[in-house]
């Protein structure tokens, strides 16, 4: 890892707080997930029209959580492997405040530039 990067401890705690943070979250929110009840003598059209759209936006939270919590876990590899804090596609060192607004990311500025 580079010298003028914080120590690898300090990423870990802080990848593994982000981790723990997004899984409380999804079991938190485990309820917008689940199937819409669509027994029309309970609840009317509009009604389950708009739950079955908070449920829809529920799932693709869940979806972003979990590609989320992917790279967490792609992130924690890298530090294990003594890789974190270089750029995973040409091997410089990635920014520390580019690590420091996204400790996950697996790439400098220059190659997620070139990505998109």
């Amino acid at each position: 890892m580079a010298e003028n990067l914080p120590d690898v401890d300090t990423w870990r705690e802080r990848l593994l707080a982000l981790q723990h943070e997004i899984e409380a979250l999804a079991d938190s929110s485990a309820e917008s997930r689940k199937p819409v009840e669509l027994d029309q003598a309970s609840v009317g059209r509009l009604s389950r029209m708009d739950a079955i759209q908070g449920q829809a936006m529920a799932m693709a939270s869940q979806r972003r959580r979990q590609d989320e919590l992917l790279r967490i876990r792609a992130a924690l590899r890298r530090i294990e492997d003594g890789e974190y804090g270089f750029c995973g596609v040409c091997g410089n060192e990635i920014a520390p405040a580019r690590l420091a607004l996204d400790p996950a990311t697996p790439t400098c500025v220059s190659c997620a530039g070139a990505r998109r």
